[in-house]
């Protein structure tokens, strides 16, 4: 039992590294201007869905699936990547003309990232890594309270 809660923690932390790895990559590129619509950087976001138990009997940790629940718990289900996609907002389009990157109009194209929201989505996604974090340190002290009762 103990075993499983070390699993779905771990499991939990790397699908939250994910979502702070695609918040860092847009917050790095935020600012970048470019000349062209075609170019410029688009917001991402990770895209998770939820799997059902007898699909998940047969994932493993090294894959895309996070397991949540019990093996008898036919509630049970755990949380697939699906995946990455570019977000479908318009993009900041301003009026530059003395811009290296301007158009033949004089606008330059900035990417469709708000700053403001992937804050938001970093603290959450910082806070639930830090959860799973600290639900992996009470499984271990109770692990080893298991353990020196066996001791006694």
């Amino acid at each position: 039992m103990l075993d499983r809660i070390f699993d779905i923690a771990g499991m939990g932390m790397s699908a939250q590294s994910v979502r702070l790895n695609t918040v860092a990559s847009n917050l790095a590129n935020a600012n970048s201007p470019a000349s062209s619509v075609d170019q410029v950087y688009r917001a991402r976001h990770p895209v998770f869905s939820a799997i059902a138990m007898d699909e998940m009997q047969s994932a493993t940790i090294s894959g895309n699936h996070f397991a949540i629940g019990s093996e008898n718990d036919e509630a049970s289900f755990g949380v697939q990547v699906d995946g990455i996609v570019e977000s479908q907002a318009e993009l900041d389009r301003r009026y530059e003309p003395n811009h290296p990157l301007a158009d033949e109009d004089g606008y330059v194209s900035y990417p469709n990232v708000n700053v403001m929201e992937e804050m938001a989505d970093m603290i959450a996604a910082s806070r639930s890594f830090q959860i799973n974090v600290e639900l992996m340190q009470s499984a271990k002290t109770m692990a080893q309270r298991v353990l020196q009762l066996g001791q006694a």
